[in-house]
Parts: C-alpha cells; sequence; structure tokens
C-alpha cells in the first residue's frame, strides 16, 4: 500500500529536502499513516503533533481534498494511492 505525502516548504528540512515522500505502509487510519512517516524523518512529528499526540492547531492536513478536521482527524481513513498534503496556516497583515 503506497500513501504519498506532500511536504511544504518550512518541513523539507526534516525530510531531507523531499517535496514528497512515498511510503509502503498498510495504514488504515491517518494516525498510522503519520506514524509511518515519523519513523522515516522523525524530525517532522514534533513540528505537526503536540506532546499529546495531537495535530497542532496551525497545521492542516488534507487526505486528498478533505480537511481532517472534518473527516475523523487521526482517526480518518487513508487508502491505497491516496495523497496527504500537510499545509502549515498562513497568516499576516
Amino acid at each position: 500500500m503506497s500513501i504519498t505525502f506532500h511536504i511544504p516548504g518550512a518541513l523539507r528540512e526534516f525530510t531531507a529536502g523531499l517535496s514528497r515522500v512515498e511510503i509502503e505502509h498498510p495504514a488504515t487510519t491517518l494516525s498510522e499513516a503519520l506514524s509511518a512517516l515519523w519513523t522515516l524523518y522523525p524530525g517532522v512529528r514534533d513540528r505537526i503533533a503536540t506532546e499529546q499526540g495531537q495535530v497542532r492547531e496551525h497545521i492542516n492536513i488534507f487526505i486528498g481534498d478533505e480537511n481532517i478536521r472534518y473527516t475523523g482527524g487521526l482517526a480518518s481513513p487513508v487508502t491505497a494511492g491516496c495523497e496527504i498534503s500537510i499545509v502549515p496556516a498562513v497568516s499576516g497583515g
């Protein structure tokens, strides 16, 4: 089962400069897929998740076009071939 993560520029220093990371893992939930990503690139974890294991408030994660905040959070289902985008919130004035 292949899952592709799209990595934003701010996190690429933790993925050896990769903008896309493909993992081969039998994940059925976003939590399992993220755990597989963190095994390969542990530096990404602290930038995405809190100490309690929840997605940080300023990070948006999409499975396909769906924001996980509306599809079950870390329990959101993932399927073979899905694409997961990690998108830091942007603000300014």
